[in-house]
């Protein structure tokens, strides 16, 4: 009984010992197969063509990553591959091989001073995990010349280089063609002294001459052919009464035949005409048969109508005769008078030329203003500042070192300025800058070289505060701060601190609102900063802007 006792213990200490084993093994597996299978899910190599080159020769950097089509995968990009400078950054190679991807990133590098150099780990991001490539050690070597086989010449001369024309000629000529353009039409349709019209010449003609003139082409009218007494009497009457009214009474048109007989009257009463009340008589008889004619339809004869004609003839002059010559005075006057009238006639077409030129200026204001804009069209007559900089020669220089590549309206002067809070004393700091934050437009580079960068490196966020600071002390509040990635247009990653701010014009004496970016990078031991401020609702500034953050290039460091 005991030994069946003892049996059945021995047995369930077996399985108990049977199942532990079992268990642990199956806890290895899973690590195992877990392990493996992280291994399978995501594998990184890293490799490179050459470890030797010669000076400025390309080395091929090649990363391979193998991980599942689900996964994001993150490659390194800008300042890190120090002290190796990067040439190009070619786009990644994607290879589908069933369910996951074989991603190549291919970079080329260079070096242009001898001497051997690591090109340091590079991180790569796939998911939420990180991974890391191996250090490679690269030999730059010197170009050795033989210069006893290489040949020595003297130094070139100076090539003179022509400088490629401008348009300005054309656009002169353009100019002097619408301006002789301008002034032909000027001249054509209003100074020149034009040919005088058949009406014009007879109008100019004395009031004797031209009631003469009247009376034959009276003559040679058809009004008495065809009996037609009314018009021929109105037009008979007309060119006495005109005569008078030039002559004698000037408002004899507008007078009735009583009202012109007791005038003449009067003026003979005067001694102001010599004239008989017989001749006066006469020529009331023919004004009132006229009347007749033309009012009561009275058909006179036409051999009596010719007579009244020739007594219109006589009594025209007999007024002549009757009229006094005119004195030294009034023929002063009549001088004068001719000579205001040319005055007139000069400034009336002065005043027209004026109006001519406005209408065009107006015209050509309003038709460019269209097409590109009043306010461009006004800034550019009138000048803007910045837009006399945005379009003035850009200057492409490097700044600093390493050196940040950057095109500016104007060249950046060397500055003196104090070292960041954040930094420490043994940072070497060079600052290049135009402008101020007072004047609104300003732009400033800085480079860091930090001695002692410590194990976390440099915080860009605090620089970034420090700075907002610094723009405090000098006066500017109402700060609104905005924060994002930037990156380079050679692929340099940093912080972008962006916003609106207000500052006292120094010259105005009033507030004034502006636009700032800053920009920090940082790799290994270098600091590089860059702000730009700029007049709010500015849109030349804002251009300017835009092409200055364009141009900006960070190379690496150079051992």
């Amino acid at each position: 009984m005991k030994n069946k006792k003892s049996n059945i213990i021995r047995s369930r200490v077996k399985s108990q010992e049977s199942r532990r084993v079992f268990n642990f093994g199956k806890r290895v597996l899973s690590f195992v197969l877990v392990l493996s299978s992280w291994f399978i899910n995501a594998q990184v190599t890293a490799e490179i063509d050459s470890t030797s080159i010669k000076i400025g020769e390309q080395i091929t950097y090649k990363i391979q990553v193998e991980t599942d089509t689900t996964n994001l995968v993150v490659f390194p990009e800008g300042q890190t591959f120090l002290p190796l400078e990067v040439i190009e950054s070619y786009k990644t190679d994607t290879l589908k091989n069933k369910d996951k991807f074989n991603l190549i990133k291919t970079y080329g590098l260079t070096q242009f001073d001898s001497g051997t150099y690591t090109i340091p780990r590079q991180k790569i991001a796939i998911g939420d995990k990180l991974f890391f490539t191996d250090s490679m050690k690269v030999e730059v070597r010197n170009v050795l010349i033989d210069t006893t086989k290489q040949g020595l010449y003297d130094i070139k001369p100076i090539i003179t280089v022509n400088k490629t024309g401008s348009n300005w000629f054309k656009y002169l000529l353009i100019t002097l063609l619408i301006i002789a353009a301008v002034g032909f039409v000027l001249y054509w349709f209003i100074w020149r002294k034009k040919p005088l019209t058949q009406a014009e010449e007879i109008a100019l003609l004395p009031p004797y001459d031209r009631a003469k003139l009247a009376l034959k082409k009276l003559d040679d009218s058809l009004y008495l052919e065809h009996e037609n007494l009314k018009d021929y009497y109105s037009d008979l009457t007309f060119i006495i009464k005109k005569y008078l009214d030039e002559k004698v009474y000037d408002r004899a048109l507008e007078s009735t035949t009583d009202e012109l007989i007791y005038r003449l009257n009067l003026l003979k009463d005067g001694n102001q005409i010599k004239i008989t009340k017989e001749d006066i008589a006469n020529l009331e008889s023919i004004l009132k048969r006229a009347d007749l004619v033309k009012f009561a339809k009275s058909a006179p004869d036409v051999e009596l109508a010719k007579l009244d004609r020739n007594t219109i003839d006589a009594k025209i002059d007999q007024v002549k005769e009757a009229l006094p010559e005119p004195t030294e005075e009034e023929k002063l006057l009549d001088e004068q008078y001719k000579k205001e009238l040319e005055r007139k006639q000069k400034r009336n077409k002065i005043i027209a030329t004026v109006a001519v030129g406005l209408f065009l200026a107006i015209a050509t204001f309003v038709g460019f203003g269209l097409k590109y804009g009043f306010t461009y069209v006004k800034d550019h007559i009138f000048g803007h500042e910045s837009k006399t900089l945005l379009e003035g020669n850009w200057v492409n220089s490097a700044y600093g070192f390493p050196p940040i590549h950057i095109s500016t309206p104007q060249v950046l002067k060397r500055m003196d300025t104090p070292k960041s809070q954040e930094l420490n004393q043994d940072t070497s700091v060079s600052t290049f800058s135009y402008g101020a934050l007072t004047e609104m437009f300003w732009v400033s580079t800085s480079t860091s070289i930090l001695k002692n960068p410590g194990e976390e490196g440099v915080d860009l966020e605090k620089i970034s505060e420090n700075t907002l600071q610094d723009f405090e002390a000098q006066g500017a509040k109402d700060i609104i701060v905005l924060k994002e990635l930037f990156t380079t247009p050679n692929g340099a990653e940093g912080l972008k601190t962006h916003g609106t701010f207000k500052i006292l014009s120094p010259i105005s004496n009033k507030l004034q609102e502006g636009n700032y970016v800053m920009l920090h990078f940082t790799a290994e031991n270098v600091l590089q900063q860059i702000i730009i401020t700029s007049p709010k609702d500015d849109t030349y500034a804002d251009q300017m802007v835009a092409r200055i953050l364009n141009s900006i290039e960070l190379k690496e460091v150079e051992e």
